[in-house]
């Protein structure tokens, strides 16, 4: 079988110049902003003009641009090579920089697969994410033709290999705490406005998901969910990450950070959590700062994906580790029912 997966995420500058066009591309989707167009496209340049320079400022500290398309680089080359049995080729379609959509969609019409495998590297579903570079593909599939069936995982909050992969990470980190700290484990994922999870967004309660397994598997019992990145006037969900940060300082807390939404390593991580937050610490008083890396191409994440996808092989319905849809009914937004074509 000629296999094609088609990894998703949102993407980064490659280049100084590339941050405010970056930019203009998130604001400008409907799944961020949800005004009418007429409105929506001008409102996103004004917005991209007025942070382009705080943002071109944040990744010169990290060379200028976002390591994110390397990073997924490889877990694509990673998956091809867990997926070897198959003719198995890895495709990236980023949501907000190249390469987009529209550019995978043509490499693998021209390839001409037998099967299509949507792979979203978001674990937990958002309409902003996952949902979001779902529309486009199919806008992009259908332009570009293509007409080999698809399937997709819907998202895997809870997975093994990502939940180990996490784990052992952690772990790794805890072995160089010291003894005479008492530490508190912060779950650190990107907010939202509140406004979106009121919508029906299930993403906030996925992350919890996530949480959940992850301190089962450790065994702490010091330990919160906290979101980071708030950015505009609107109320987000919380607790804040630098919120936490300030209590666990006056807690007498050394803090472990742990990147749970983000699954490669790009400004949030290496800027905010590495550089502002481990400064925030100090200033707070917290009496160690540690920070876990992200999952990247860890051999339990690229693993759990590649289960993830033979699953996908056999199955009409979206995939989720659990085999179903996960998501309690109050989370109308769930992304178990968005179609793939």
């Amino acid at each position: 079988m000629k296999l094609a997966i088609v990894l998703f995420n949102l993407g980064g500058p490659d280049s100084p110049d590339a941050v405010e066009p970056f930019l203009r591309n998130l604001f400008s989707d409907p799944a961020i902003l949800t005004l009418p167009s007429f409105i929506r496209i001008p409102l996103a340049k004004f917005i991209a003009g007025r942070r382009a320079p705080v943002a071109r400022d944040i990744y010169a500290k990290i060379g200028g641009s976002s390591p994110i398309l390397e990073e997924t680089e490889a877990q694509a080359r990673a998956l091809e090579s867990v997926l070897s049995a198959h003719e198995t080729r890895a495709f990236i379609a980023m949501r907000c920089w190249k390469p987009f959509s529209d550019d995978a969609a043509r490499e693998i019409a021209a390839w001409s697969p037998d099967h299509i495998m949507l792979l979203p590297l978001y674990p937990q579903f958002s309409t902003t994410t996952t949902g979001s570079s779902l529309a486009d593909w199919n806008r992009a599939s259908k332009a570009a033709g293509i007409v080999a069936p698809q399937s997709r995982v819907c998202c895997y909050p809870r997975a093994p290999g990502f939940i180990e992969a996490l784990a052992a990470l952690t772990r790794e980190m805890m072995s160089k705490t010291r003894p005479d700290i008492s530490y508190r484990v912060l779950l650190s994922a990107h907010g939202l406005p509140q406004r979106v999870i009121a919508k029906g967004d299930p993403y906030q309660w996925q992350v919890e998901q996530s949480a959940a397994a992850l301190v089962e598997r450790l065994g702490v019992t010091d330990w919160t969910v906290c979101y980071q990145s708030r950015v505009g006037p609107l109320k987000w969900i919380g607790p804040s990450t630098d919120a936490e940060i300030r209590r666990a300082g006056a807690d007498g807390k050394g803090v472990i950070v742990v990147p749970m939404a983000f699954v490669s390593e790009h400004s949030e991580t290496l800027v905010e959590l590495d550089m502002e937050y481990a400064k925030l610490a100090g200033e707070a008083g917290v009496r160690d700062y540690l920070r876990v890396p992200t999952v990247s191409a860890h051999p339990a994440f690229i693993d759990g994906l590649a289960e993830l996808v033979l699953r996908s092989l056999s199955q009409a319905e979206p995939v989720t580790y659990e085999g179903g849809r996960i998501c309690p009914a109050e989370c109308g937004a769930c992304g178990y029912s968005q179609g793939t074509r």
